[in-house]
């Protein structure tokens, strides 16, 4: 195959698997029954899920390099004013997400968490933007390095500063940056603590993420002949795993801090995926599978909303059962997931009966070619 293209079906693809990923790992039918693989790290380490979010990411990156190309890079005009558009776009969204369900009685701005996975998603995207319309290919490898390298030195440095581990829940500079900046009431609560794994230093790292997305998706812009390319890029995908895995012994691989190796790990992971699907669909072209992936992938940004909205909702209303009452998430599950399949199966299938509910919706959003672009 050595025609070039502006559209690769293996990425629409590769972004409907990431999203439909993320629906599966969100929604199981109770925390209490879940799979490990679908379950992040309690801490250090990755698994399957841990890998969803760096991907999101990674795509992006890859995506960039042929959208940005259509305003041939321009530091300026059009090209400017879409990034700064649309990242006010989901950085209010992700704003409104944390806000909903605007019910007056809700409203405790005095806890009002500001960061989020949106709000990182429009950081991580404006800066990483920037950087690639005013450096070359080389600049930008020297900037991954130095911000990867920079932000290990400032959790290395803070830890040879108060005698404490750098790299642990209750002792790390991304708490203390995040808590003086927006205050310990404004941050994520779900660890035990006032720790924000979307905060504001730990984003830094981020921004490499999709910058490594850019550098593939440059590979793949670039390439004469996508089977030879598809070799280097699992080449590369494998250099990044291992040198990220070797940097993770002494910068632990964690999602919840985004460290170095962590951004390393998971991308490497993701070019080796991209690589492989490129290969399978575009080059060998078995495509006819990826049609319900592509879809998920089509309203990727609605698709994250109206699952978050959805879920909130479940969590809100309120369902009597056996004389205790109890949110409509959990009535869902113990009236029909579990007494049809068990705690762990019931939990699991509450998770893809979601996966599939969503899907038909996005089914006929394609049919009628409705795409909510930002």
């Amino acid at each position: 195959m050595t025609e070039k293209q502006d559209r690769l079906i293996s990425l629409d693809a590769f972004r409907g698997a990431t999203i439909a990923l993320m629906i599966l790992v969100n929604t199981p039918g109770t925390w209490g029954h879940v799979y490990a693989p679908l379950r992040h790290a309690q801490w250090h380490g990755c698994t399957l899920t841990d890998l969803v979010f760096p991907f999101f990411l990674f795509i992006i990156g890859v995506s960039m390099r042929f959208s940005f190309e259509k305003y041939e890079f321009c530091k300026w005009g059009p090209l400017f004013k879409k990034v700064v558009w649309r990242t006010i776009t989901i950085f209010t969204i992700g704003l409104l997400l944390n806000a909903f369900p605007f019910v007056r009685q809700d409203w405790d701005w005095s806890h009002f968490r500001i960061m989020g996975v949106l709000q990182r998603i429009a950081l991580a995207y404006i800066m990483a933007s920037f950087i690639v319309v005013r450096a070359d290919i080389i600049g930008i490898v020297k900037i991954s390095l130095g911000l990867l390298f920079g932000y290990w030195i400032l959790l290395m440095g803070y830890g040879w500063y108060s005698g404490l581990d750098p790299y642990a829940l209750k002792s790390n500079l991304i708490l203390i940056v995040d808590a003086y900046i927006f205050g310990e009431n404004h941050l994520y609560g779900g660890t035990g603590i006032p720790f924000d794994p979307e905060g504001l230093l730990s984003t830094i790292p981020s921004i490499v993420t999709v910058l490594i997305g850019f550098l593939v998706g440059t590979m793949i812009k670039t390439a004469e002949d996508h089977k030879d390319n598809t070799q280097r890029m699992a080449v590369l995908g494998a250099l990044l795993i291992i040198f990220g895995w070797g940097w993770g012994f002494v910068f632990p691989i964690n999602k919840q801090l985004w460290t170095s190796s962590y951004v390393l790990y998971t991308s490497g992971i993701a070019t080796v995926v991209l690589a492989g699907l490129i290969w399978l669909v575009d080059v060998k072209g078995l495509k006819t599978w990826t049609k319900p992936f592509v879809i998920f992938g089509a309203n990727a940004i609605f698709l994250y909303a109206a699952s978050s909205i959805w879920a909130k909702i479940l969590l809100k209303i309120r369902f009597e059962l056996d004389g205790k009452m109890i949110s409509g998430y959990g009535y869902l599950y113990q009236t029909v997931f579990q007494p049809f399949a068990g705690d762990l199966n019931g939990s699991f299938l509450f998770a893809l009966f979601h996966v599939f509910m969503f899907w038909l919706i996005l089914a006929w959003m394609y049919r009628k070619k409705i795409f909510i672009k930002i």
